[in-house]
């Protein structure tokens, strides 16, 4: 399942630590799912109707340090003790409460008891779409709003559902460029490339007849629609990314591509920079991008770093962090 870094403006947790945050959501799905796994091997169904309390707070022996820790941020405290110990503290905090959130919270009025290992797996995958979203909409001290299309967005769940751990994706970013918020296209970052994917789809086996110019056709039924040319968007998403790396001496390779599952593409001038994948070449694609075995590297999180940088957040402080704080002042 690949991995959710930036979606839309909201705030999002791998840009507090693009470092830290890949490797965990790794460990931690590859943690639940064989415990999951195995529960269901041994034809252990209880697990599968447990509700666990899976609430963001922290567990209430350690809540008294955590209240501390807030009321030190606060105040602004000064004294050498807590400022050593601080570092850890919140270290230790920040990992205890996510690993609660990564507890795979089986609800048996959501999905029926699974009959098979594939059934179980996209169960799996749904419930891990969720969490998903959290790291991409909160971290410890603020959220932002997420609507509500976005939990039921096949694109979003086709990205992140449908393609290695190792890809980190930043689904219709925005970037804030001159003072000017600028949204792009759906950007994945793999281990060996940077890909910016325009998709279009519309009816089953409908036809795109793309041009150079502002607009291209969409064919279905005898009947013609003009639609803004892709290729405009793709080309602006990658200006911006190229000019990011450059700035930041990031090599990794470009690819633009527009994507259509189930239609077609006429194209009889395409850029030699720009890849066609549609219904007749997208298996032999898709595959690809599946098999790719590559762990992540580190110019995959320096290029991810570099574009974090320049996205822009709307965010929020989280309620259930600043009103004990200011019980405590």
């Amino acid at each position: 399942m690949a991995q959710l870094i930036k979606l839309k403006d909201y705030i999002s947790r791998y840009q507090q630590n693009i470092l830290l945050y890949p490797s965990r959501f790794v460990r931690l799905k590859k943690q639940k799912w064989e415990g999951v796994k195995s529960a269901f091997d041994s034809k252990d169904m209880q697990i599968f109707y447990e509700n666990p309390d899976l609430t963001e707070y922290l567990p209430e022996e350690k809540e008294s340090i955590f209240l501390k820790i807030r009321g030190m941020m606060n105040r602004k405290t000064k004294d050498e003790e807590s400022l050593l110990l601080f570092p850890a503290i919140v270290k230790e905090e920040e990992e205890d409460k996510e690993e609660q959130l990564f507890s795979f919270d089986y609800k048996a009025n959501e999905y029926n008891e699974p009959k098979s290992l594939e059934q179980l797996k996209l169960q799996f995958l749904n419930q891990l779409f969720q969490f998903q979203m959290k790291w991409a909409s909160s971290t410890l001290t603020e959220k932002s709003t997420v609507k509500k299309a976005f939990y039921y967005d096949d694109l979003l769940k086709y990205f992140l559902q449908r393609f290695p751990d190792t890809y980190l994706v930043l689904y219709k970013p925005v970037f804030l460029l001159k003072n000017a918020p600028i949204e792009v296209e759906t950007i994945l970052v793999t281990p060996t490339a940077v890909w910016c994917i325009t998709v279009l789809e519309a009816e089953d086996s409908a036809v795109f007849v793309g041009s150079n110019e502002k607009f291209w056709v969409k064919k279905y039924n005898s009947k013609e629609k003009k639609i803004l040319s892709p290729v405009i968007a793709l080309n602006r998403t990658e200006k911006i990314i190229r000019g990011i790396f450059d700035r930041h001496d990031v090599t990794l390779p470009i690819q633009k591509a527009i994507l259509t599952r189930n239609g077609y593409i006429d194209y009889p001038t395409i850029p030699y920079d720009l890849k066609i994948i549609e219904k007749r070449n997208y298996d032999e694609w898709f595959q690809m991008m599946r098999n790719n075995q590559s762990p992540i590297k580190a110019i995959q999180l320096k290029g991810a770093e570099s574009l974090l940088q320049y996205c822009l957040t709307t965010s929020v402080r989280r309620y259930d962090w600043d009103s004990t704080g200011d019980e405590e002042s």
